[in-house]
Formats: structure tokens, C-alpha cells, sequence
């Protein structure tokens, strides 16, 4: 390799430390609530390929919180393959197969997810509202209900949660609510 060519490789392709400073300052502009700096900053590395896992997740975080679902679910794909079993990366995917209207895909990133930490509230919070989607009131109840047992908290947000549309004037649903028919 001529030294020009070698030059040019060590131009494209972005050093270790480089990477890593990149990725937490676009970590930085997530948690500021500011996805498009992410993105931007992450596209300063060339491309998905120059990134780790971590930075093929908060890409795929970027693109989610901007609402461009099917371009956050390939990259977040990635990331989970890179890192399988990282429950926050299930949940991601999970978020995206929702809103691309792949509630199947959806419930098993959540349970996935469950397998990793069966105790999460949030975990079981999300299989519900996923699994009434998908019109399995019957498991739908059983994960909402050890939502409840986890955290309690959970039931204030129920009221407002949409997904739960599709069974909420179900009598088990409303004894489980404690609404009584």
C-alpha cells in the first residue's frame, strides 16, 4: 500500500478514541433532546459501518426520535446483533415495529426483552399494550397485571394509553382496573 493510499485509509476511517468522543457527544444531544445534532454529529464518521454498537444504537435512537421508524429499525437491527440481549435496544426496536405497524415483531422484541429482566414493570407495561393491539386480551391482562404488581405506578397510565382501546370496555379488563361493569 503506497503511502498516499495509507493516508487516505487513516482519513476515512475514523480512529478509536475519535469514534467514542463522537458517540457521547451525540449521547449528549439525545439526552438534550436534540435527535438531528445526533445524527449530524454521527454522520461525521463516515457511515454506519464506522460505527460500534453503541453508536449504531444511538443512531437508530436519533432516527426513532425523529420519527423515521423504518430507517431506526435497520439500524437498530444492527445494533442488536452486535449486542444481543441489551434489553434498551429490544425496547427501541420494539417502539419502531409498533409504529411501522409491526405489532408481531413488536411482541417478541418485548419478550426478548422479558427473558433478560422478567422484573422490569415497564417490560410487561409495554407486552400489554403490544399484545391488546394485537387482540390477545387474555395475555394482554396477564402482563399488565404484573405490571401493576411491579410497580403500581403503571396504573395511572393506563386512562390515557390508546393501545389499550381494543379491550378497555372488556369486563376483565375493568375488574383487573378495578372498575367494576
Amino acid at each position: 500500500m503506497s503511502g498516499f493510499a495509507r493516508e487516505q485509509r487513516n482519513v476515512t476511517t475514523p480512529s478509536l478514541i475519535r469514534r467514542k468522543q463522537i458517540e457521547r457527544q451525540a449521547e449528549g444531544y439525545l439526552e438534550l433532546g436534540m435527535p438531528q445534532y445526533a445524527l449530524d454529529n454521527l454522520d461525521r464518521l463516515g457511515g454506519d459501518e464506522n460505527l460500534g454498537p453503541r453508536g449504531l444504537f444511538l443512531r437508530g435512537e436519533a432516527l426513532k426520535e425523529l420519527q423515521r421508524y423504518q430507517e431506526a429499525l435497520s439500524t437498530l437491527k444492527r445494533a442488536a446483533e452486535a449486542m444481543p440481549g441489551v434489553v434498551h435496544v429490544l425496547l427501541s426496536l420494539a417502539w419502531c415495529y409498533k409504529r411501522t405497524e409491526r405489532v408481531d415483531a413488536a411482541i417478541e422484541s418485548m419478550e426478548q426483552a422479558l427473558e433478560m429482566e422478567p422484573e422490569r414493570a415497564l417490560l410487561h407495561y409495554n407486552l400489554a399494550c403490544y399484545l391488546s393491539l394485537a387482540g390477545n386480551k387474555a395475555r394482554a391482562l396477564v402482563h399488565l397485571s404484573r405490571a401493576f404488581e411491579l410497580e403500581s405506578e403503571y396504573r395511572a397510565l393506563v386512562d390515557g394509553e390508546p393501545d389499550f382501546d381494543p379491550i378497555r370496555s372488556d369486563p376483565d379488563f375493568q375488574s383487573l382496573l378495578g372498575l367494576g361493569v
